[in-house]
């Protein structure tokens, strides 16, 4: 492992960690990365896009993606942003779930909007910790330990933030047959694949359903049913050591051919790539 460029690096050239200040044109392009991918935006307003979900915002905010999540800006706000980034390698969600609980909260959840917004005090606090991470990463030779300190610090404060907005914003009207829905892709999505099958368990016509739930989520269903597929892809093709073809019959594809194409038109890289960049979690040997 070194240092080069305000990065941390592995002995095979693989990105860690590092922190990168750029504008939000570099970023009006869709893009993904094999890392977790952080974004603090001081200011402005916009129009942020993760996969196939679109949120504005206004400044300043915290935006999250999980590796090869494809995000970009529809609209451009002014000034700078900062942008951390970490592998697996370096720091692992799952493994570390006890003492940062951002797995599911802020990364890995097709249900909830990937940001959280600042208030001035949040904004400064964060911008100082970036300071304190970046002035690290200048040192010579740079510490493992506080630098994930700082990382850590970093999430557990966003997990806070997060948590707190979300049990305290005010909904403006409770949509129940969509906590069903959403509780009833959770438990089916293995074997339900199709938007009517959720529509027929919740009683509805499916293009009442599907406005209902774009409404909601923002997403239609189709979208929902086929992230969730993705997500758990992801989850065991990072955190076990099963093959592709297990993945695959885990998922209840009909073959490893059929899952990787499904798998690759929803990253953009195949489930072998994936797996190659974003490397196989401590978590995978635990049970072992």
């Amino acid at each position: 492992m070194k240092y080069t460029e305000k990065k941390i690096i592995s002995v095979s050239g693989a990105p860690l960690l590092s922190l990168t200040q750029l504008s939000a044109k570099q970023l009006a392009e869709p893009v993904s990365y094999p890392l977790y991918t952080i974004l603090l935006i001081p200011n402005g307003k916009g129009s942020f896009q993760a996969d196939f979900g679109n949120f504005p915002f206004e400044g300043p905010v915290i935006f999250f993606a999980t590796p090869f999540q494809t995000i970009h800006f529809k609209e451009v706000p002014k000034g700078k942003i900062m942008m951390l980034q970490f592998h697996g390698d370096f720091y692992c969600i799952a493994y570390h779930k006890a003492e940062v609980a951002c797995n599911g909260l802020l990364f890995n959840n097709i249900f909830l909007e990937p940001s959280i917004t600042l208030v001035p005090e949040e904004a400064q606090s964060f911008d100082f910790l970036l300071g304190q991470l970046k002035a690290e990463l200048h040192q010579e030779q740079p510490n493992e330990a506080v630098l994930t300190a700082y990382l850590q610090l970093f999430l557990a404060q966003s997990s806070r933030i997060k948590l707190k907005t979300s049990t305290t914003k005010v909904q403006p009207a409770r949509e129940e047959l969509m906590e069903s829905f959403q509780s009833a892709l959770e438990e089916n999505f293995l074997q339900l694949r199709k938007p009517a099958d959720y529509a027929n368990l919740l009683h509805l016509n499916p293009n009442t359903f599907t406005k209902r739930c774009k409404k909601h989520f923002g997403k239609t269903p189709t979208t929902l049913i086929q992230e969730r597929l993705v997500l758990e892809a992801k989850k065991q093709l990072h955190l076990t050591r099963k093959s592709i073809k297990e993945v695959a019959y885990a998922l209840n594809f009909e073959d490893e051919y059929y899952f990787s194409r499904f798998f690759k038109k929803m990253t953009g890289v195949s489930p072998q790539i994936f797996r190659e960049k974003t490397g196989i979690s401590i978590v995978a040997d635990l049970s072992i």
